[in-house]
């Protein structure tokens, strides 16, 4: 048996995982055309020089918004401060799929990030706690860095009792991780205004091998779930950050392999279960894929920087001709050396 067809039966039973995750998530037919509050799309964006923080002062001129390589007509704009405008954010401490000696070490990084500045958020903040037991999220946000600190130390995660034999354990940490992510997105939604996750994880095990051959069902119901997340994070102004505290320590392969699944997919054959990866997700709601370089408090300063300054700019979809109908998204600054980052696309309804 060949390295490549091993690699491909070992992930086989993630391909059933998250198929099993799409039939749960697949988006229902739409039944009625879309009004117009319903065609309008809502923008986070954040505009940062090649390196330095976030970009502040700019007006409503400097940006144009390309749908599918058109521009469009912005209906709405609002520059926006982290001092004046709070973000809520939800820490999320992934015990799952990072090992326990990675997580000891984690722990400490946080604790440092929580307690800068002497404490003082500059967002209001809670924590979220992800085990194989399932998801605890802490009540209420607070911009106590110290409080925090203290309750996360007061919170016990212990070993993950998933069997640690091959593709069983991966299989389970894929599906708990699945279900840990649909559970946050709906608590999220629930509150107001926009939202960040800062999940601090190496990823679920499905960035490891090749591609591999999906049959027309498997393709039509991992793409439905693609579309799920995507118009759940978009339709909630939820931006995601995947913060790995692994780092180098995986391998420059294994860290960025998720960028081969980055482009936006608009048709159930082009999917692979790669596109349901963490690190896809955040860099596609407008957010960062960061890898530690055993500095995780520094990248979690990195996330919180995005409040700093942003703006929210609308405009309106044209209809769909198709159900699930995949726009790219393109936001430019007219101002030398700016780049604006914002969700990369989303999916049309007719």
């Amino acid at each position: 048996m060949s390295i490549r067809t091993r690699i491909a039966f070992l992930l086989t039973p993630l391909v059933c995982t998250a198929v099993f995750f799409a039939q749960q998530n697949t988006p229902p037919p739409a039944s009625a055309p879309a009004s117009v509050s319903a065609s309008t799309i809502d923008l986070d964006v954040v505009v940062t020089p090649k390196s330095g923080p976030a970009v502040a002062g700019l007006q409503q001129q400097d940006f144009t918004i390309f749908d599918n390589k058109a521009p469009q007509r912005i209906t709405s704009f609002h520059a926006r401060s982290g001092s004046q405008d709070p973000v809520q954010i939800i820490l999320m401490i992934d015990a799952v799929n990072t090992g326990y000696q990675i997580l000891a070490y984690e722990r400490g990084q946080i604790d440092k990030f929580l307690r800068a500045n002497g404490g003082r958020l500059a967002q209001p903040m809670t924590l979220a706690f992800f085990t194989d037991k399932g998801t605890q999220i802490e009540q209420g946000f607070s911009t106590d860095g110290n409080g925090l600190s203290e309750s996360f130390d007061h919170y016990d995660i212990g070993l993950r009792d998933i069997r640690r034999s091959s593709q069983y354990e991966a299989n389970d940490r894929f599906q708990l991780s699945m279900n840990a992510l649909r559970e946050l997105l709906e608590q999220a939604a629930k509150l107001p205004g926009r939202k960040m996750i800062f999940w601090v994880s190496p990823g679920w095990p499905i960035l490891s091998g090749p591609r591999i051959d999906l049959d027309y069902k498997q393709q039509n119901q991992i793409f439905g779930s693609v579309v799920g997340l995507s118009t759940q994070l978009r339709q909630a102004r939820i931006t995601l950050y995947s913060v790995d505290p692994l780092g180098s320590n995986e391998g420059v392969g294994r860290t960025m392999y998720y960028q081969d699944f980055l482009k936006g997919v608009s048709k159930p054959n082009q999917v692979n279960v790669g596109n349901l990866s963490l690190q896809v997700l955040a860099v596609q709601s407008g957010g960062l894929a960061l890898a530690s370089d055993n500095d995780i408090a520094s990248l979690l300063q990195k996330c919180l920087a995005d409040t700093q300054a942003y703006y929210e700019l609308s405009f309106v979809a044209a209809q769909a001709d198709h159900r699930d109908e995949y726009h790219n998204l393109l936001v430019q600054v007219a101002k030398p050396g700016l780049t604006a980052r914002t969700r990369t696309g989303y999916y049309a309804q007719p």
